[in-house]
């Protein structure tokens, strides 16, 4: 019979599987209390930084149809859950692991797909959505400015021949 405490933990876990849109595995043998609080706080409001047990995580994957984290999970694990946007949890993580050696990136998964620890550091290189957004916004704009002088030169060039045609029988 297992253990009613565990259950809830893989239930719980179950849960924060299904409701993040990424998560990201990490090794954080080393650290001090006060490190994790501070990376919990550079991770931002939406997401959870969860130290979990293996076995249960393993379990709690499988039940929340997740299988990206086959035989990743070993050593001390903690997993960021992030709702939303991942560019600025992958962000954090990778800068505090700059300055924090102990703290280890090891996989994740993104909209149902497996990340190599490789995966996590390319998402993290991103630019934010709403500057891509911005970038976008502004090749529009510029294509579209570059139409409607296209469209405009004729018109203009066509006034100009008149004008000087105009010029030319007045003298």
């Amino acid at each position: 019979m297992a253990n009613p405490e565990k259950v809830d933990a893989v239930s719980e876990l179950a849960d924060l599987f299904r409701e993040s849109d990424a998560a990201v595995i990490t090794e954080y043998r080393g650290l001090s209390v006060g490190d994790l609080k501070e990376l919990r706080r550079s991770l931002g409001s939406e997401t959870t930084y969860a130290v979990v047990k293996n076995t249960l995580t393993e379990i709690a994957a499988r039940e929340a149809g997740i299988t990206a984290f086959d035989g990743t999970l070993s050593g001390p694990t903690a997993i960021a859950f992030i709702k939303g946007e991942p560019v600025g949890p992958a962000k954090a993580l990778r800068d505090f692991a700059k300055t924090h050696e102990q703290l280890v990136l090891k996989a994740g998964y993104f909209e149902g797909k497996a990340l190599s620890k490789a995966d996590v550091q390319k998402l993290a290189d991103l630019e934010s959505r709403e500057v891509l957004l911005a970038k976008a916004a502004g090749t529009m704009k510029a294509s579209m400015s570059k139409a409607a002088a296209t469209f405009a030169a004729p018109l203009s060039k066509a006034a100009r021949t008149v004008d000087a045609l105009r010029a030319k029988q007045e003298a």
